[in-house]
């Protein structure tokens, strides 16, 4: 049979029995056959429709053997599958984005990553790293991910797995503090305390030579079996990368959102303009910016060298600044969507709404990146002019400041509530990371492989699509409103 289970989102997770699955092989079938296509061997194809069988079996853990135990099969033979078998998991990963997006027809598109907590320090990729999802520094793998998202339904589209510096020895400094990742932060000195006469004390960590600090990678790479060109990169980075990997598989999204820990970061708004990709995403308050009205003036010329750019008369300002001096009094309720069940335990539906105060304005963010952006795009650029887009704020009523703060360049003429209802959307994947770790074992695969983690996430993605494609087809059984 199949239960159904409400998570804390409201959404409903199909926990399903070999009779629930029996009653839907047909179903399972055809959707294998699709994703599995390009798998040039039967037993790999069969493996496949066995490993997501696994997945989607009621069952505290979805690891090698608990899952074989439920199948009544070879705990190896899942490991082979996943670690050493030659079947190719980006065809696999195409197949089922372009699924995904026919299925789901996203209104926007999502980035955000999530973390996987470890134990150890043997799974690839696995450091001491700040994770939202633990809400702290820890022993963890993260991941960035692109999803599609509707009212309806969301469903993942993408996965990297993201490479720390410590798992890069093109990120270990010489003895300058020079690296040769570019992307790399340089060298911080070891920190270091003071004693009571404000004596310097020296770190308790034992400082590891280079040589040997790089010899511990490259073993720690080998032993994961972490290919050569995957280096360490920042995560807005790799998240521009797999939007472009989804548009060469032909899809691209109708407008991206993220969090201010991608939209923060110039290069990544500008690399979004560059891909004709409109986005509405949040930021920080302390990111910088002029009044929307604002025009840069011609600076006089000392009659030495180059004739100087326009320039703004008055320095760049934060836009807490810029909503400070708007006010609060500028504020519209705007309700953007329906309020979903919060517990699982009353057959209610939903009732009211979700609801905040929130007002746009017009403001040109400034910074060196953003004026090295509009160069780089234009060689020719000289009248000093920065874009302007729009600065969305959200302002509870009896708040001192803004609580959230979001930049989008959608076109000066669009409602104020379609902003809150598009910087709002991205609340689904939240409802996927749910999904796929509570029930489809996304975060339990214990591989220490770089391989086997992408066919991990890439099989349990499959899942929770085929398991979105039951919840449209049968909404009522699925318990949609």
């Amino acid at each position: 049979m199949c239960r159904l289970r409400l998570l804390r989102d409201g959404a409903w997770l199909r926990r399903v029995d070999e009779r629930g699955l029996a009653r839907v092989r047909v179903q399972l079938q055809e959707f294998a056959a699709g994703v599995f296509a390009g798998l040039p061997r039967v037993d790999q194809r069969e493996t496949g429709v066995r490993y997501l069988r696994g997945l989607m079996l009621d069952g505290q853990r979805k690891s090698m053997q608990p899952m074989a135990a439920r199948l009544g099969v070879d705990h190896q033979q899942l490991q082979q599958f996943l670690t050493s078998s030659t079947w190719d998991v980006v065809g696999v990963r195409r197949r089922v984005a372009v699924s995904a997006v026919d299925l789901v027809a996203p209104r926007v598109w999502v980035v955000d990553d999530t973390g996987f907590a470890k134990d150890g320090p043997a799974s690839a990729c696995v450091a001491r790293q700040y994770s939202g999802t633990l809400g702290k520094v820890g022993n963890c793998q993260i991941a960035v991910s692109v999803h599609a998202a509707s009212d309806a339904a969301s469903a993942v589209l993408d996965w990297r797995l993201f490479v720390p510096e410590s798992w890069d020895e093109t990120c270990v400094p010489d003895e300058a503090g020079n690296v040769a990742n570019g992307h790399a932060r340089r060298l911080r000195r070891q920190p270091t305390t003071l004693d009571e006469a404000g004596k310097k004390k020296p770190h308790v960590r034992k400082e590891v030579p280079r040589e040997e600090q790089i010899a511990q990678i490259l073993r720690r790479r080998a032993a994961s079996k972490i290919p050569d060109d995957q280096r360490y990169r920042p995560k807005w980075l790799m998240a521009l990368e797999m939007i472009d990997e989804l548009g060469g598989w032909g899809l691209h999204p109708p407008l991206l959102t993220a969090d201010a820990g991608y939209g923060q970061v110039a290069e990544f708004r500008q690399g979004l303009s560059e891909r004709g990709i409109p986005y509405i995403v949040a930021t920080t308050s302390s990111t910088t910016a002029q009044p929307g009205d604002a025009e840069p003036v011609q600076v006089a010329y000392a009659g030495v060298g180059k004739h100087p750019a326009p320039r703004y008369p008055q320095p760049a300002r934060s836009i807490k600044d810029l909503a400070l001096d708007h006010g609060a009094h500028h504020t519209q309720l705007v309700h953007w969507r329906q309020r979903l069940p919060a517990t699982d335990d009353t057959g209610d539906q939903p009732t009211g709404t979700l609801s905040g105060h929130f007002f746009a304005l017009r403001v040109r963010p400034a910074g060196r990146t953003v004026q090295q952006g509009l160069t780089r795009h234009d060689p020719h650029h000289s009248d000093g002019v920065l874009p302007d887009c729009w600065l969305l704020v959200q302002w509870p009523p009896g708040h001192d400041e803004p609580t959230d703060y979001w930049l989008s360049d959608l076109p000066a003429d669009t409602p104020l509530t379609d902003l809150v209802y598009l910087a709002k959307s991205r609340w689904r994947i939240e409802h996927d990371y749910r999904e796929l770790k509570t029930g489809l074992g996304l975060d339990h695969f214990e591989g220490r492989s770089w391989i086997g983690w992408h066919r991990h996430v890439t099989l349990a993605t499959a899942a929770q699509l085929f398991l979105t494609q039951l919840r449209l087809s049968h909404p009522k059984a699925a318990g949609q409103p």
